[in-house]
């Protein structure tokens, strides 16, 4: 059991650590000995775990996919719970490695082996099946199409966190996903409804702390320096 949980470990390790090297070089920039040398793990160590760079980024990529489903506390409001998995996206963005280096390498053309759609198509689902629940609590106006909005959800946080990243290091993340939320839902949302919506940026952290409390720490939550744990647009 216990060398089960080092080389599980280990393998969070080494994805942490490409991560930030392929959100800082992108695909084409990044080897595989940057990433062992960062962790400190053998050549062998690492090829235990991943056979290729293609396969590592392709790991990485996929952060995205398999956290997507970051879990949320359970809302009377459906457009709640829409909203709070977008702010605890938007959260962890700012200082989780992995997924930094999911969203560099989605944007990444060099990736011409992987179907970078992938984690795109991943928030287009999970945001059409939360707007579809609203839509059938009657939170949504009439003639809302869900999945363009879906789409538009998904483009529009995609260019906003592009943004943020240029000018700010993703410093101000939060609030221009706010600001974004704040002027998007008042065209989707009943006014009976929206008036009982919590966009505030600090929403993410809170929801966290909620979950914290509840069920012990989140994946992809900061304890400390440098320690980050992994477990949604």
């Amino acid at each position: 059991m216990a060398q089960q949980d080092r080389a599980i470990r280990t393998r969070q390790a080494i994805l942490q650590s490409a991560g930030a090297i392929f959100a800082e070089r992108g695909y084409e920039g990044a080897t595989i000995k940057d990433v062992y040398d960062r962790v400190n793990v053998t050549k062998g160590a690492f090829y235990f775990h991943f056979r290729s760079k293609k396969e590592l980024a392709e790991a990485v990529l996929g952060a995205q996919v398999t956290n997507s489903g970051f879990p949320v506390v359970p809302r009377t409001l459906k457009l709640q719970e829409l909203i709070d998995a977008g702010m605890v996206f938007a959260h962890l963005l700012t200082h989780d490695p992995v997924l930094q280096g999911s969203i560099r390498l989605s944007l990444d053309p060099a990736m011409t082996d992987t179907d970078r759609r992938q984690p795109f198509q991943a928030w287009i689902d999970q945001n059409h099946r939360a707007l579809q629940a609203a839509q059938e609590h009657g939170e949504l106006h009439p003639h809302v199409d869900v999945a363009d909005i879906a789409h538009l959800m998904v483009g529009a946080f995609s260019g906003v966190q592009l943004l943020s990243q240029a000018m700010t290091d993703r410093r101000d993340l939060e609030s221009r996903i706010s600001v974004l939320l704040t002027h998007l839902f008042p065209t989707v949302t009943v006014p009976g409804i929206l008036a009982r919506l919590d966009m505030a940026p600090d929403r993410g952290v809170r929801v966290l702390a909620e979950l914290r409390q509840a069920a012990g720490p989140v994946a992809g939550e900061t304890e400390g320096p440098g320690a980050t744990h992994r477990a949604g647009h």
